[in-house]
């Protein structure tokens, strides 16, 4: 099995704190990851270093071999947890702008994802609610055709039916040459998906294996053993 990320003692220190410590761990090929915690646990910047954003302090990090940095993000998608969209620009316009920067967007795609959406290319993003600025920016992500997707807290703002769309795209674009790490406290809505799990405590991994093993292991639903490793945090 080609594993498409290979993480070995990671370990990102700022200023008086330790947002990661020794993590080691891998994400085969065609397969879905979901990295839990509550927040603060360092979910945000292990995702920013595999998107080339955030150097390690020291450890290995590889992407499909390589080590994250500009050669990689031709082949990351990666959905941050704040809007990186301006307001003055419309729907269309950030598919221009993601097509110029990016060789393997796909604009039929997006046109596709935009329709499943129900938003259009004239909508601009001021005018869009924080539920419909998500499903743009999640569109963008998804027209990408990379190897890589890291998506970080996606369902944000978003309602029920939103969700489902979402969650209806994110299967559609999956493919088996591809990977994916999510990234969601919305533990139920999407467990089913997971084919690994890695649960951060303190910029620590805690548990870590394949979901399936983990809910034969402790007969219990993924979210069951979220709330069980953090004390009974609720998911939401």
């Amino acid at each position: 099995m080609s594993m498409l990320v290979q993480i070995s003692s990671l370990t990102k220190r700022y200023i008086g704190t330790s947002a990661l410590s020794d993590i080691t761990l891998e994400v085969p090929e065609g397969h879905i990851m979901g990295l839990l915690g509550p927040n603060g646990s360092g979910k945000t910047t292990l995702m920013k270093i595999l998107a080339g954003l955030v150097s390690p302090t020291s450890g290995s990090v590889l992407v499909d071999g390589m080590v994250p940095g500009i050669s990689t993000k031709a082949i990351v998608s990666f959905l941050p947890d704040v809007n990186h969209l301006d307001r003055w620009m419309s729907v269309g316009e950030a598919g221009d702008f993601y097509a110029d920067f990016y060789h393997d967007f796909d604009r039929k795609r997006f046109e596709e994802l935009l329709a499943i959406m129900r938003l259009t290319a004239g909508q601009k993003i001021g005018s869009l609610s924080r539920g419909m600025v998500e499903k743009a920016r999640l569109s963008l992500v998804f027209s990408r055709k990379a190897r890589l997707y890291i998506l970080d807290e996606p369902f944000g703002g978003l309602d029920p039916l939103a969700r489902t769309q979402v969650l209806d795209a994110l299967v559609a674009n999956f493919r088996a040459d591809c990977s994916m790490i999510l990234s969601t406290q919305m533990v139920a809505d999407v467990e089913r998906f997971f084919d690994d799990v890695v649960f951060l405590d303190n910029g620590r991994v805690v548990l870590a294996g394949e979901a399936e093993d983990l809910r034969t292991k402790r007969s219990a639903s993924i979210e069951e053993i979220y709330k069980e490793v953090y004390g009974h945090v609720e998911t939401r």
